[in-house]
């Protein structure tokens, strides 16, 4: 069986995940208990399999547990992000149509508003405290049979697009549905893949709510494994926890390795990450010089993996692999990509065009229609809107998302590509580039950073980072010009949301 519920019965006593801040331990007993409690719940409130709910909490000790009792209980789950706003919360709750919101009492603001904007929502359960007009989570369960419910094909999540090139949709999975304790047989090739089992010791960096972390967290817990969470990602107290808990696997972000590899050398190198056996990392494309330098301190055991919220594909190389296709994301194990152009034309090795999946794992766009014709070819094959390249030998390299790609004078560029080389300068903190409208051009590449030191900022240190990038890049690629910002818009996982900053500037009339 895949699922907690073979541990529980096995090892009721042995931790299935631990809250890194507090130390709090979820034995797999207890999770199990839990789970089973919610699910009759959630039936006495009168959910069926296919109904819906949404999960708008902060990473707790009840996250994971709820996500399950849903899973068990054969809903439909969609996980929000806490740092949305009230609009954008209301937004996902009514395309969605959810009939239930789980959230806790760190989430209590706006939650009035929300409720009146949304007329199919039910029921508010909150968890650590509650206000009027919502429904204690804990002592409602409490009551309920802790034996499982009469079982039913297992639930499904249905993810929110990050919404970075636009407003967010929904992503149903139209593979085919499986029985309460079994899996896709694209999960069990991940879960061998990785080899996650009663072993695994995962550290999940991350917040929950977001695909990777969320999906991870579930496989590992359903192999056996213990899963241990952060509230907050920090480079140290990463650290810390690999020595602490023996970390066995791990999942990261770019902008998390480039966060500890600016650490003192002396305070990188003074925890025994001897446990650490696969390091895996995905999210965005991470700078080469990066990725060599994490290698070097951490060893061949870096992993990484391309992939969407979609599901669609898997692709994925190791550090043996990526020294000799430097700046690859590797080769597809779940599907097989091609190169497209505009006119749906398939693109030799080392032209860059849309990546489209043949065979691979499908999905729709709910309530959007239209939306999910756009991700087809005319043969059926499907893309999530990335564009890169393939080499001979069949090894994919992302250049940047369609959206984001900046046409100059006829000739397109890749943000990724600037923002991958000023990443590793050393006064900067983080970054964005983009396109802007230029009326010779059609646009024009400017630069948003985010310094160590905000009080370097000023035209000396623009004319430094343009001469950074004149030295190192062809002239049509570098930005016109740099501006410096406190705080970059970036999702917690690590994403850019341009789209914001773009608006902002072109509303400002501003190049």
């Amino acid at each position: 069986m895949f699922h907690p519920r073979a541990y529980a019965a096995k090892t009721p006593d042995r931790p299935a995940f631990i809250l890194a801040d507090s130390g709090e331990i979820i034995t797999f007993g207890k999770l199990e208990s839990h789970i089973n409690q919610g699910a009759h719940y959630f039936r006495h409130l009168g959910l069926q399999p296919k109904d819906h709910i949404c999960i708008l909490m902060e990473n707790n000790s009840r996250f994971l547990e709820v996500v399950m009792a849903a899973q068990t209980a054969g809903l439909y789950y969609t996980t929000i992000s806490s740092y949305l706003k009230p609009a954008e919360i209301e937004y996902i709750l009514n395309d969605s149509g959810s009939r239930v919101l789980v959230t806790s009492l760190a989430m209590k603001d706006g939650l009035a508003e929300i409720r009146s904007n949304c007329p199919k929502l039910e029921y508010i359960l909150m968890m650590n405290g509650v206000i009027p007009g919502c429904v204690p989570y804990e002592t409602q369960i409490e009551g309920f049979p802790e034996n499982p419910i009469p079982l039913c094909n297992t639930g499904r999540d249905m993810l929110y697009s990050s919404g970075t090139t636009g407003r967010p949709k929904g992503v149903v999975s139209t593979t085919e549905e499986v029985p309460f304790g079994e899996t896709m047989d694209s999960v069990k090739l991940l879960v061998a893949l990785y080899n996650f089992n009663e072993d695994t010791v995962y550290l999940s960096t991350a917040p929950l709510y977001h695909a990777a972390p969320l999906r991870f967290c579930m496989w590992v817990l359903s192999a056996g494994g213990t899963v241990v969470v952060m509230k907050k990602f920090d480079p140290l107290g990463a650290l810390s926890l690999i020595e602490k808990y023996r970390v066995t696997h791990s999942q990261w972000v770019p902008t998390m390795f480039i966060r500890m590899l600016k650490l003192p050398e002396d305070q990188r190198n003074s925890f025994d990450l001897s446990s650490h056996k696969l390091a895996i990392h995905a999210a965005a494309p991470c700078p080469v010089e990066v990725k060599e330098a994490m290698i070097r301190w951490w060893g061949p055991i870096i992993f990484e993996y391309y992939a969407g919220t979609e599901g669609n594909s898997f692709i994925a190389i190791t550090s043996e692999e990526w020294m000799t296709h430097k700046g690859s994301v590797g080769r597809c194990f779940i599907g097989k990509a091609h190169i497209l152009d505009d006119k749906e034309n398939e693109l030799p090795a080392g032209q860059s065009g849309t990546i489209f999946i043949e065979g691979g794992n499908t999905f729709e766009y709910h309530n959007d229609p239209a939306k999910t014709t756009e991700s087809r070819s005319s043969n059926g094959w499907n893309t999530i809107g990335d564009m890169g390249y393939l080499d001979e030998e069949g090894y994919l390299y992302l250049t940047d998302r369609k959206a984001n790609m900046i046409i100059s004078g006829g000739v397109n560029i890749y943000p990724q590509e600037v923002e991958n080389l000023l990443a590793m300068h050393p006064k900067i903190m983080d970054l964005a580039v983009f396109g802007l409208p230029n009326p010779d051009f059609g646009e024009e590449v400017k630069a948003v950073v985010e310094l160590h030191d905000p009080e370097e900022a000023g035209p000396a240190l623009e004319a430094e980072l343009m001469a950074f990038c004149h030295e190192r890049l062809a002239k049509y690629k570098c930005p016109k010009s740099i501006d410096f910002i406190n705080e970059l818009p970036r999702t917690p996982t690590g994403k850019l949301i341009k789209r914001l900053l773009r608006d902002q500037y072109i509303k400002a009339g501003a190049p």
